[in-house]
């Protein structure tokens, strides 16, 4: 499925309070994407870290869902999902060719 036709049909199925709402969309983005720890967490402690099939299609469910408020979230700040993957990907190439990867900050 292509990145924007993905976050049409996410925008409309949103229904969530104070529509448009950006501290609530980031909230909820973190949340889910503590629930996609919480699985790994689990695979980690009970299975010692052998990822069976349900585990991963259980992760995947989860990643929609951070897909799914990430898709929201940057429609509230005005941006499609291909804008963010192409300013990522910029980001990131800069920092290869630069050999900046490694290391820590938002301007490296």
């Amino acid at each position: 499925m292509e990145m924007n036709t993905y976050q049409k049909e996410a925008k409309a199925t949103a229904i969530y309070p104070n529509d448009g709402n950006i501290t609530y969309l980031a909230l909820a983005l973190c949340g889910e994407a503590g629930e996609v720890a919480d699985k790994i967490k689990k695979v980690l402690r009970d299975k010692q870290g052998q990822f069976y099939a349900p585990d991963i299609a259980a992760i995947a469910l989860e990643l929609g869902d951070v897909l799914w408020y990430a898709a929201n979230l940057a429609n509230a700040i005005g941006y499609t999902l291909s804008d963010i993957a192409e300013i990522n990907l910029q980001k990131i190439n800069s920092r290869a060719q630069r050999g900046t990867l490694h290391g820590s900050g938002d301007n490296r």
